[in-house]
This record gives C-alpha cells, sequence and structure tokens, in this order.
C-alpha cells in the first residue's frame, strides 16, 4: 500500500483538481469524413495546427470509405449527428439543405471576408442567398493538348469554338482525331457536355437544366447538341469501347491532339512519356461571349450538420480551414487547387499554376461536374445519352425526348 505524507496528499489532490478542470474545460469537435491515405493525413496535419492554435479543442476524426460514407451520411445527419461533415458543393448539397439537416454559416463567411477570398466557389454554396458550408479544395477541368501535334500541323491554340473546330480540320487531314475520349464509362462524355452548356448557356441555366427546372428539348440545350455536331466527326471514332487512360494513350502518342478531362490526368499524361515541354493546357473555349466564363471544378467541402452539439467552436475550425494558409498547406500535399484566393500554389507545377488562375478568377462560377449536379438516376440517363449522340448524332431527337422523359418522372 502506498502512503503518502499530508504535503504530498495535498499535492496531488491539487493536481488532481486542477487536471480534472483542465478536462472540464476540453471541448470536442467530432469530424466525420471521407478520406483516402493521402488526403487523411493531410487533413490530420491541418487539424493538429487547428488544436495547437485552440488547446481546449479535441478534433476527434472518424474517417470512412467513399462508399460507406454515401450511405452512413445519410443515416448520422438524422440520428446521431457530428460537429462537422465532409461532402460536395453544388446540388450535391442541396437535398441536406433542404431537409434542414446542414447548418447555414453564412455568419463564418460575413465574419471572415469569405464572400472575396472563397468568391470563385461562392454561387456553388450558396442556396437561398445563404452559405451553407466552406470549400476547401477543387481541381480544374480543361482541354490538355500536345504541343507536338499542334506543331506538326501549324495549328495555333485557340481561344474560341470557331478556332477549336477550324483547327479540327487540320488534325483530320494529317490523320491526327482532334478531340479524344474514352467513355466506356460514360463520365469522361459528360466533362464535354458541361463545358459545351457552360459555354452556350451559361452557369445559371446549366445549374437549372441539371436542377431538372429545364426541359431537355429546350432550344438552349438544342444548341449545345448543335455546337457538338461541329466537332463529332473529329472524335476518335471507338470511345465508347475504351475506357479514359485509353484515351490518354492516344494523346501522349500525338494519334490525338485533345483531351477534355481533369487535372488529375496530368500523372497519366506524364507515366506515359509526356513532360512540360509537350503536354499543354487551354480553358475550354468561348462559344457565346456574352456568356460569362464559368468552370467545371469539382469541390470538396466541410459542413455543420444541424444535430451538431458544438456549434461555436465548428464554425472556429471551418473559419480556419477557410483561410489562405491553412488551404495552401492542405492542397499542396495532396496536389490539388486552394480555393482561397489570397493561397498560393507550386509555381514550378504549370498545370497547377493554370489552374488556380483559371478558377480563381472565373466569373460565371463553378459547376461541380454532371453526375454531381444531377441526381444519380438523370445523371446515368444524360450520359448514356451523350455517348449514343457522339456515336450516332442523328439519333439526337431520339435522344431528347427520353432524356426529357426521364427529367419529367426524376424530378416529379
Amino acid at each position: 500500500m502506498l502512503h503518502l505524507n499530508k504535503g504530498a496528499s495535498a499535492a496531488l489532490i491539487v493536481g488532481l483538481l486542477s487536471s480534472t478542470a483542465a478536462f472540464a474545460d476540453q471541448r470536442v469537435l467530432n469530424y466525420y469524413a471521407d478520406y483516402d491515405a493521402i488526403p487523411l493525413a493531410a487533413m490530420e496535419a491541418l487539424i493538429a495546427d487547428f488544436e495547437a492554435a485552440n488547446p481546449d479543442i479535441d478534433v476527434v476524426l472518424q474517417n470512412f470509405d467513399h462508399e460507406g460514407y454515401k450511405t452512413a451520411i445519410r443515416n448520422f445527419l438524422t440520428t446521431d449527428a457530428p460537429d462537422l461533415a465532409n461532402w460536395y458543393a453544388g446540388n450535391r448539397m442541396a437535398p441536406f439543405v433542404e431537409s434542414g439537416q446542414f447548418m447555414d454559416v453564412s455568419d463564418v463567411w460575413a465574419d471572415n471576408g469569405l464572400n472575396e477570398s472563397l468568391g470563385s466557389a461562392l454561387a456553388s454554396m450558396t442556396i437561398d442567398g445563404k452559405q451553407w458550408g466552406i470549400p476547401y479544395t477543387y481541381y480544374q477541368w480543361g482541354i490538355y493538348y500536345n504541343k507536338d501535334a499542334y506543331a506538326a500541323v501549324g495549328a495555333e491554340v485557340p481561344t474560341t469554338w470557331d478556332e477549336f473546330v477550324a483547327n479540327c480540320e487540320k488534325f483530320a487531314a494529317a490523320g491526327i482525331d482532334c478531340l479524344t475520349t474514352g467513355t466506356s464509362a460514360l463520365w469522361p462524355g459528360a466533362g464535354i457536355f458541361d463545358y459545351l452548356d457552360l459555354r452556350t448557356n451559361g452557369y445559371e441555366y446549366h445549374m437549372d437544366l441539371t436542377s431538372g427546372k429545364i426541359a431537355w428539348t429546350d432550344e438552349g440545350v438544342r444548341n449545345t447538341f448543335a455546337e457538338w455536331a461541329k466537332v463529332q466527326p473529329y472524335i476518335t471514332a471507338n470511345h465508347a469501347a475504351i475506357d479514359w487512360q485509353d484515351a490518354a494513350a492516344l494523346l501522349v502518342q500525338g494519334k490525338a491532339a485533345n483531351y477534355v478531362m481533369g487535372n488529375f490526368a496530368v500523372g497519366v499524361f506524364k507515366q506515359g512519356g509526356m513532360t512540360n515541354d509537350n503536354l499543354g493546357f487551354m480553358p475550354f473555349p468561348t462559344i457565346n461571349p456574352d456568356v460569362a466564363r464559368a468552370e467545371e471544378a469539382p469541390t470538396d467541402t466541410i459542413h455543420i450538420p444541424s444535430g451538431a452539439t458544438n456549434v461555436e467552436d465548428a464554425k472556429t475550425f471551418l473559419a480556419f480551414i477557410a483561410s489562405a494558409d491553412a488551404q495552401t498547406k492542405l492542397n499542396a500535399a495532396i496536389g490539388q487547387l486552394p480555393i482561397n484566393s489570397g493561397s498560393t500554389v507550386a509555381a514550378d507545377d504549370p498545370f497547377i499554376s493554370a489552374g488556380f488562375e483559371l478558377l480563381s478568377t472565373t466569373p460565371g462560377g463553378i459547376a461541380q461536374f454532371f453526375d454531381r449536379d444531377a441526381p444519380a438516376e438523370m445523371a446515368k440517363i444524360g450520359m448514356e445519352g451523350f455517348q449514343e449522340f457522339m456515336v450516332l448524332p442523328e439519333n439526337l431527337d431520339a435522344i431528347l425526348e427520353r432524356l426529357e422523359a426521364a427529367r419529367q418522372r426524376i424530378y416529379n
């Protein structure tokens, strides 16, 4: 048995009381997320920085796999809400906003000047004039091109769609696919559609279309497909039978000149042998000069569930994640783009630098990608229609009628 003298006992009691008081003052933030290994490590490092700056707050991160999280979030927002939860911008967050399960955090935006510093993502985070979370990372889409293929036919990098289409004739004459893609998994074709619609009709029209507010037989949609028809003969003929990596190989080999794709593909291009000397990036060209330039950039976000128990500390964490320094550090670790316009990116990576400039200055808004902006069932039917159009453009009327019938059924 351990015996303590009176002085030691008093010291122990004081120590126990002090530690108990400290424990009582410690506040916990429960954070649910779905990170892969590299982003998980990056976020854990950022959480350590936050806890160092806020020693009375303990962030407990529970990480799920992606597919499991999609199911889990629908359950825990209803039954056992954490203080923070990962999700996505745009229409993907709308159901949780409309059901009252995500909290309005407009005060975090207002108090920290985020309408300006996170301005490129403001539209995608706003519903009914309010902001419902914090965007912390995205990556650009655009057109990656083979500089050697351009040089071989004497083509200039286009800034308008008419210039792009004119170049296609030069590439075709040289036996080079003007535009490549692989749609065996459907989604790459959606990237082409999104940009054509954004450049033809603009961000608000595109978002209304994916929200079910506009008929697929509308003149604006037909105008989008009319622009697509101009390049349809110049797209890799067997795209429906190949995946996106197969199409990337065609660009690497100089058998194709252009590829509408996200920045994640740069690693695949370089693994195939391309370098910064022969791989280029351009924004999708202007179609309608009266339409403000909008971009495609899937955006990851953090929200406060309406059932959160530690709201004020959760808002403190959101403000931290929104900051330029936090977003610089996180995105440098994961190889993506910070949304805060005051952040910095690696100057020696031309694609990251180009993407940051592109997205930080877009005046027209940020779309999330067709299969995030539209409900899952509509997205699948739509992407099947896009693929069919690229193979059989003469089927356009039947495709649009099928999509319109789906819209009336799915959204109603």
